[in-house]
C-alpha cells in the first residue's frame, strides 16, 4: 500500500495533506525518513511514525474508552452473573484485552484494547503512564494532610508515592480531592485515603495517560481518535 494512503486510512488526515507531511520529511517509515508518495508500505508490519510518534495502521487493530458504570465488574465474564464491561462492549469485533481495572463501586475510564503489547505497557507500573482519579472524602482535607500525601503513604503492602494530589473542592461536609500515580496496586487510591484518615464515598478514574474522559456518558463506549492512540504509544515508550 502507499504510505500516504496507509496514512490516510489511519486517520492521520487527507491523503493530500499525508502527501504534504511526506514532502516535509515528518514521515518515517521503519526508522528511515521517506520523502517519496510511491513509497510502499505493509500496514501490518511497518512501523510508521508521524514527527515522531507511532501511527498505528495496522487494520485489525481496535482502541476504545469506556465510562465504565458503578456496579460494573471490570472483567469480560463474571461467573456470579453480575454486569461486566462485556456488556458494554458487545458491538465490538474479537477479543479485547481491557486497561486497568476499576473495583465495583468505582466508576470512570477503562480503555479497551485488542493490542496486547500496548495493554500491557500502559498497565505496567515500570513504564510509569500516570492514571488520574477523582474522589469525594470528608472535608474539608487540612494542609498537614495534603502534605502527608504528597510526601508519600506508607500501607500495609508498602510505601506509595503519587504522582500529584490537589484539592479541586475543599468544603464541608464532603471534598473533591484529584490524585495522580501510576502504580495500580489493588485499591490504592481508597487505602490511601483510608489511611490518611479521609475514606473515599465516591471514586472515578477520568485519564489514563494522555486520555480522558472528556464528554463520554457513563455506560458509554467510543473508539480512539488516531491522535489519541500515537499518544499512548508515546507514553507507553512505544
Amino acid at each position: 500500500m502507499r504510505l500516504q494512503k496507509a496514512l490516510a486510512q489511519a486517520g492521520v488526515a487527507s491523503r493530500r495533506a499525508c502527501e504534504e507531511l511526506i514532502a516535509a520529511g515528518r514521515v518515517s517509515v521503519d526508522g528511515q525518513v521517506v520523502r517519496r508518495f510511491g513509497a510502499r508500505v505493509d500496514p501490518e508490519k511497518s512501523e510508521i511514525r508521524v514527527d515522531g510518534m507511532r501511527v498505528v495502521t495496522a487494520p485489525d487493530l481496535r482502541y476504545y474508552a469506556l465510562n465504565k458504570p458503578r456496579g460494573v465488574v471490570s472483567t469480560m465474564f463474571d461467573p456470579q452473573g453480575r454486569p461486566t464491561i462485556a456488556d458494554y462492549a458487545g458491538q465490538t469485533e474479537g477479543r479485547l484485552f481491557h486497561v486497568g481495572r476499576l473495583d465495583t463501586e468505582t466508576e470512570g475510564l477503562i480503555l479497551l484494547t485488542n493490542d496486547g503489547e500496548l495493554a500491557n505497557r500502559l498497565a505496567h507500573p515500570r513504564y510509569k503512564v500516570v492514571k488520574t482519579y477523582i474522589a469525594k472524602v470528608p472535608g474539608p482535607v487540612p494542609r498537614e494532610v495534603i502534605r502527608r500525601i504528597r510526601k508519600g503513604v506508607e500501607l500495609d503492602d508498602g510505601f506509595v508515592k503519587v504522582d500529584s494530589f490537589r484539592v479541586i473542592d475543599n468544603i464541608e461536609p464532603k471534598a473533591l480531592v484529584e490524585i495522580r500515580l501510576h502504580e495500580g496496586r489493588k485499591h490504592i487510591v481508597r487505602r490511601l485515603m483510608e489511611a490518611v484518615g479521609y475514606p473515599v464515598s465516591d471514586l472515578a478514574r477520568t485519564q489514563i495517560g494522555p486520555v480522558g474522559l472528556n464528554n463520554l456518558k457513563t455506560g458509554t463506549l467510543r473508539a480512539l481518535t488516531s491522535k489519541e492512540v500515537s499518544e499512548l504509544y508515546t507514553a507507553a515508550g512505544m
